[in-house]
């Protein structure tokens, strides 16, 4: 029996990167052999183990074979006679298909086990397949476009991505499960360009099957005294960037990505305005969301920052009364920490822009926080309990008290 750490951490240590986690491939063993010696079997589907010590996961060596379309269509071979080559020629990409033998001591070998090219293609800065079988697996499309965000100098081979083109069209990509394409996404946004992510998928074609949505902001014009990058998918991709800059949360990220959906269904006739695309853009993330299984706190986030960020960025022109009524709308007296990102995702849009408007003031956020803290220095219950009573006031009451608190902040402006 042998034991061989493999996949991203040989990769990731040859790059010089943290190494977090390693993955195992155990060859010449059986389960039972495995069970003798502590380890405790988890896999459902192959046999994984967890080591008795470290709880570290170890897998038998194992072939596969396609059986059906999709990420699930697959059947798996495990044995002792089944070699270390065997098992990595079933691995995506060349880079994660290297390996070195842990020893006795529980160091790693320095002798790299490479056979089919990935130290080549590390140097190379190249994510090629390893072989064929790639096309077998739909969620390989996803994982090429979440590596490209992540490894920002590298490219995918010429050759890949002529296979991944082809998996797109004879419709695998159609096969692929809501809960992989979520995941696979939202881990990409959360790298560090998220918009490599997005030109691989559109590279290959894949975006008009997973997120047609997206797909088609491209090439739709904007106003060029506001947007300066013109092209609104250009500009869309701007602000997630500028916001995987900013270090900030995924569900702010995800509402950078969904914030102006709507602007791909302007007629052509309006362009290059977008009356009324805060609306559409709403319209169309909820049934995006339902598809995927997004979930709740970047659903409600990205339909907050879509339906408002027009007015959010319009609002140092708000007076007292419409600050407050803003403030309602994003239920941000109840969820300020929620407002705190719905404010990050809308700073991202304004920043994420050609010419100057990266680097303008964002006075907006600033003002904004202030009118929270105004509004929430008022005793709402206190408020309630002058008009027990007759409790039908309450409301436009404790309002009244919020709106009188702003404008004596000094936050008046100029409208109601």
């Amino acid at each position: 029996m042998k034991i061989y750490a493999v996949g991203g951490a040989i990769r990731d240590a040859m790059l010089g990167l943290p190494v977090k986690d390693r993955d195992y491939v155990v060859v010449g063993a059986t389960p039972e052999e495995m069970v003798r010696q502590g380890f405790k079997p988890v896999g459902r589907d192959f046999p994984v183990f967890l080591h008795p010590k470290t709880q570290a996961e170890y897998a038998l060596a194992r072939t596969e074979r396609k059986t059906a379309r999709g990420y699930h269509g697959f059947s798996f071979y495990f044995a002792p006679e089944v070699t270390l080559e065997e098992d990595l020629v079933r691995r995506d990409f060349t880079i994660n298909a290297m390996a070195r033998e842990v020893m006795p001591d529980g160091s790693l070998s320095d002798q790299l086990v490479d056979p089919y090219g990935g130290r080549r293609d590390l140097e190379a800065r190249l994510f090629r397949h390893v072989g064929e079988a790639f096309a077998e697996d739909p969620v390989r499309i996803l994982r090429c476009a979440r590596f490209a965000a992540r490894f920002t100098d590298f490219s995918v081979a010429d050759e890949t991505l002529m296979l991944m083109r082809e998996m797109t069209a004879n419709g695998e990509v159609d096969a692929l499960v809501a809960e992989r394409v979520w995941q696979e996404v939202s881990r990409g946004l959360m790298e560090h360009r998220p918009s490599r992510m997005f030109d691989v998928l559109r590279a290959c074609g894949a975006i008009d099957r997973v997120l047609p949505e997206v797909a088609r902001l491209w090439g739709v014009p904007q106003r060029a005294d506001f947007h300066p990058e013109v092209d609104t998918g250009v500009h869309v991709m701007m602000v997630l960037d500028y916001a995987a800059t900013q270090g900030y949360s995924l569900p702010v990220r995800f509402a950078a990505l969904t914030h102006d959906l709507g602007k791909g269904t302007t007629p052509d006739d309006v362009l290059p305005r977008h009356i009324g695309h805060e609306g559409r853009s709403v319209d169309l993330l909820k049934p995006l969301c339902a598809r995927l299984r997004v979930p709740v706190d970047c659903r409600e986030l990205a339909q907050v920052v879509a339906r408002e960020h027009g007015n959010i960025h319009a609002s140092p022109k708000f007076g007292a009364a419409a600050l407050v009524r803003l403030l309602e709308r994003c239920d941000a007296l109840r969820k300020p920490d929620r407002f705190v990102e719905i404010l990050q995702a809308c700073e991202a849009d304004a920043r994420g822009r050609g010419g100057d408007f990266a680097t303008a003031p964002y006075p907006q956020r600033d003002r904004l926080m202030a009118a929270l803290g105004a509004a929430r220095s008022i005793d709402a219950g206190a408020v309630a309990r002058r008009y027990a009573d007759n409790p039908v006031k309450i409301r436009d009451a404790v309002q009244a008290a919020r709106i009188d608190a702003v404008e004596a902040a000094g936050l008046g402006g100029e409208g109601n």
